[in-house]
């Protein structure tokens, strides 16, 4: 532990027993505890190694007069120190524990009615329950009883915290099967305790009898008011039976089983899914132990699957399947369990059965619940959140093993279609469903983008080739309906989207059906809300990603002579989100083509120069950072062979015209993602420029020499950085042609202005970067020993540091502080700006020009990465700043009380 903080605690204790009041910030405290915890982890024994914590906590237990939030620390505190034999022997011989957790010594102080003292007291003794000596003191103290009253605590933190703590005591010290006690401790360090870590047998038998006692008596509400207290006990339930092992859980089962199916059979809907839960945690338990459920357990699930209310029913059984999906135990559910899962499965399927007239269930099926179904079916709140939990469950159902299906997946597809058909208004083709269910469904919002989530999720599901037709022409229905709002609209585009990025086939598409398609972008891209127009835009861009472009849907769908303009006309679009998502659109539609290598279009110059503009006038970030991503990917599709800045393609000139204005402008920007986005362009030009080179480290990867600053250099490295002879030569020839492109595109200038930003990720990334140049065009440093001269034409190679803005603030770099040519060039101007004053100073100057290679090795780039790498917190975030802080805001508080009117700040992380 650090010397200093050691010297600070007592002076912490102190304040923190006079007032909590002063404290800087309400998690002080936390933070506090927190470092306690890491030092009690890490081996360390706080009571010994800052025994002023001793005493702090007997004066604030037996003077009560402290903050609550302090007592409350300090009741967490005792029950780390008291986590291990030795602190819990240390406080016992101080008279402290029995103090310090007894329910009536806070009540006699009259604290024990905020909720923070109880919170305080079920905390601490969970951190103090690790080991047999604290669970015979939790005994004997007979503190389960007041824990089971704070089951049913007014303070939903502090009921949660009791009902947790209860769960730690039976599972943490239950014992194996073989009878004897496992240590769960985390610290595994030895004991110096001569006694076993193992509890007494009696010790947790007490516990085990007290808590079973009180879940049987509980568990069933005495009247309706305490349905709370219920739902409370099966959380508790549903917690042990998940992580209880034999013989605790079979105990447990035989405690509440009866309980249990009392409460099924009263038909409390607010106890549906904690009943539900208790059940798959019982199912999750057995199957680990490779054993068949309980039978009480099965009793109770074929319960909770034929329960009068339909909402609950419906409830149960998505319940039991979603458990079943996301659980481990879930093949032992479907492959085991048959009888209940393809019960589950018609009573999910019955509502669209009823609703569409398909025969999901078959056609002599005569469901036991059809009719109270149908009966709830025709009110509007209960038939839309039934449907909606029906259909959200069909995808995993059309997955199952066909002989836990009533009906073939391809017809439940054709259900949820006409589900669809009915919201829209259309319900010609369901003539034979119910038709006083059709006024709830038809424009309900709800249920239409529930069904087309699902019907994404259908895409997967066997037989959905067959159904392309049908989605698609049921999708164009929604597109063109002027009743859909901008989030039907938007799930409409998804869904077809994820239609025709699984169908191998999209020749089976009607002309009719590709020309709609057509027609309904068109007409969207034009609608009133933006929303709308922005759905249509990333529909276009996505759908040039989703389908080959060797198809022929491809050239009836994404043709430049209907798409692409439709995109250029969306970059002139009065909102900026729209603007943004044409830009990324136009960089998917036109990846084909570039990769291609095909020339450039009139248009899409135009398109460039429009991006131009965005980027240097557009007001809004969002089309900003789209326009430098659209050149980032434009670059990215180039072979990675070859370079961009020597393309020899028709659209080469172009990109070397716009490359430097995108570097400046980008770098230039207000918005520091903008500034990332640019200085993610300038690095993949690098890599294509630098990547033939030896020793170049693809983007901002660290340098494998600059893993450590002390590290010695290897014969292999040292190598990929020598060059001598004709070969060495013709490699500094190429680097040096190498730089020179990446001046004269103003990748160098786009870096040291990041460098020198005053947002730190733009900083950190070009600090990256330059180093990664500097260890590719200036290998000898490496060798800083090394006397030989840097290689002559890569030394040549220069670039010009403008007299203001980032060029000034480069020069202002002490290592740069010795180059003759800035130096003469800050006296020059110095001089002149004597003569006509201080402000013309610091707003121009004379450009300069300086070797690129002396110019790196001089920026300090390895001690400016130490600092960008490191985040606020290692300053600010330690227990020395944390304990400084009490202590100022406790000098502050004591000023503030002696001189009104004075206040100070404390500057808290």
């Amino acid at each position: 532990m650090d010397r200093e903080c050691v010297s600070l605690l007592p002076r912490v204790c102190e304040v923190l027993r006079g007032s909590g009041s002063s404290l800087p910030d309400d998690t002080s405290l936390e933070k506090l505890l927190d470092w306690f915890t890491g030092l009690t982890e890490a081996g360390g024994s706080v009571q010994e190694t800052i025994p002023c914590l001793l005493e702090f906590i007997s004066a604030v237990v037996n003077e009560t007069s402290s903050d609550p939030g302090v007592i409350s620390f300090t009741l967490k505190l005792s029950g780390l120190i008291a986590a291990t034999e030795d602190g819990f022997r240390t406080l016992q011989q101080g008279s402290v524990l029995d103090l310090a957790f007894n329910p009536q010594h806070w009540r006699d102080a009259g604290l024990w009615e905020d909720p923070c003292i109880r919170i305080g007291w079920i905390q601490g003794l969970r951190n103090m329950l690790q080991h047999s000596k604290s669970l015979t003191f939790f005994v004997q103290a007979d503190f389960i009883v007041p824990l089971l009253q704070l089951q049913t605590d007014s303070s939903l933190f502090v009921a949660s915290a009791a009902n947790q703590m209860l769960a730690h005591t039976l599972l943490f010290f239950q014992p194996r099967c073989n009878g004897t006690f496992e240590d769960h401790r985390k610290d595994k360090r030895p004991q110096t305790s001569i006694t076993d870590v193992e509890p007494s047998s009696q010790d947790y038998a007490a516990v085990l009898v007290t808590i079973s006692k009180f879940l049987k008596e509980s568990l069933v509400p005495k009247e309706k008011t305490r349905l709370h207290q219920s739902e409370q006990i099966l959380k508790l339930l549903a917690l042990l039976l998940a992580r209880a092992r034999q013989p605790l859980r079979d105990k447990v089962l035989g405690t509440v089983a009866d309980s249990l199916e009392e409460l099924v059979t009263a038909g409390y809907s607010q106890l549906t899914l904690p009943l539900m839960d208790i059940i798959l945690a019982a199912y999750s338990s057995s199957g680990t132990d490779d054993c068949v459920p309980d039978q009480r357990v099965t009793r109770l699930l074929s319960s909770m699957l034929n329960v009068s209310k339909p909402s609950d029913l419906i409830g149960a059984a998505a319940a039991f399947l979603r458990g079943g999906h996301h659980h481990h135990s879930s093949v032992f559910l479907f492959s085991r369990d048959t009888v209940h899962t393809a019960q589950a499965v018609r009573i999910l399927l019955l509502p669209l059965h009823i609703i569409t007239g398909h025969t999901l269930l078959g056609t002599n099926a005569a469901e036991v619940h059809q009719y109270s179904i149908a009966e709830q079916l025709k009110i509007k709140t209960p038939c839309i959140s039934m449907i909606c939990v029906c259909l959200t469950n069909t995808p995993p159902i059309t997955l199952m093993p066909p002989d836990l299906l009533p009906c073939p997946p391809v017809l439940i597809i054709t259900a949820v279609l006409s589900l669809l058909r009915i919201g829209s208004g259309d319900s010609s083709s369901s003539s034979s469903g119910c038709s006083e269910v059709f006024r709830n469904l038809v424009g309900s919002g709800k249920v239409q983008k529930c069904a087309l989530e699902v019907l994404m999720g259908l895409s997967s599901s066997p037989g959905m080739k067959d159904k392309l037709t049908e989605v698609v022409t049921v999708l164009i229905q929604y597109l063109n309906n002027p009743d859909s709002d901008p989030t039907v609209i938007h799930k409409s585009y998804q869904a077809l989207l994820k239609w025709m990025s699984v169908c191998e086939d999209l020749s089976s598409l009607t002309e009719k059906l590709r020309k709609d398609v057509i027609n309904v972008v068109k007409k969207r891209a034009c609608d009133m809300r933006w929303e709308v127009r922005d759905s249509t835009v990333e529909f276009l861009g996505k759908l040039a990603s989703v389908l080959k472009p060797v198809e022929e849907m491809c050239d009836a769908l994404l043709a430049g002579c209907w798409s692409t303009p439709l995109l250029r006309e969306a970059l002139q679009d009065p909102e900026s989100y729209v603007r943004a998502s044409a830009i990324s659109a136009l960089a998917q539609t036109l990846e084909h083509s570039w990769h291609q290598g095909a020339a450039f279009t009139q248009g899409q110059t135009d398109v460039v120069t429009r991006l131009l503009e965005i980027l240097s006038q557009d007001t809004e970030g969002f089309a900003r950072r789209a326009v430098v991503q659209y050149f980032i990917a434009w670059f990215s599709s180039l072979a990675s062979h070859t370079s961009p800045l020597s393309s020899p393609s028709s659209s080469s000139s172009l990109r070397m015209n716009s490359v430097s204005s995108v570097l400046s402008l980008g770098s230039a920007d207000l918005d520091w993602e903008v500034k990332v986005h640019t200085l993610e362009l300038a690095e993949l030009l690098m890599d294509k420029a630098c990547s033939g080179h030896r020793g170049y480290t693809k983007g901002s990867e660290t340098p494998p020499a600059l893993l450590h600053p002390y590290a010695s250099v290897s014969d292999q490295t040292r190598a990929l950085h020598t060059h001598t002879g004709t070969h060495g030569e013709g490699v500094e020839s190429g680097l040096a042609g190498a730089l020179s492109n990446l001046v004269e595109q103003g990748v160098v200038s786009a870096l040291l202005s990041g460098l020198v930003d005053c947002d730190r990720p733009v900083g950190l990334k070009a600090c990256q970067l330059l180093i990664t140049l500097r260890e590719t065009v200036c290998p000898l440093s490496l060798e800083p020993l090394d006397a030989t001269p840097a290689p002559a034409t890569v030394a040549k190679v220069t670039c010009e540091l403008p007299g203001c803005s980032w060029g000034r603030e480069i020069r202002k770099i002490p290592g740069m502080k010795g180059f003759d040519r800035v130096k003469e060039a800050d006296i020059a101007h110095g001089a002149r700006c004597g003569e006509v004053g201080k402000e013309g100073a610091s707003e121009s100057g004379d450009s300069v020009c300086v070797g690129v290679c002396e110019m790196l090795r001089s920026l300090g780039l390895d001690e400016k990465l130490d600092i960008l790498s490191q985040s606020s917190d290692h300053v600010h975030n330690s227990p020395l700043s944390l304990l400084q802080d009490i202590l100022t805001a406790s000098a502050a508080h004591t000023h503030q009380d002696t001189e009104p009117g004075q206040e100070v700040i404390v500057d808290c992380y």
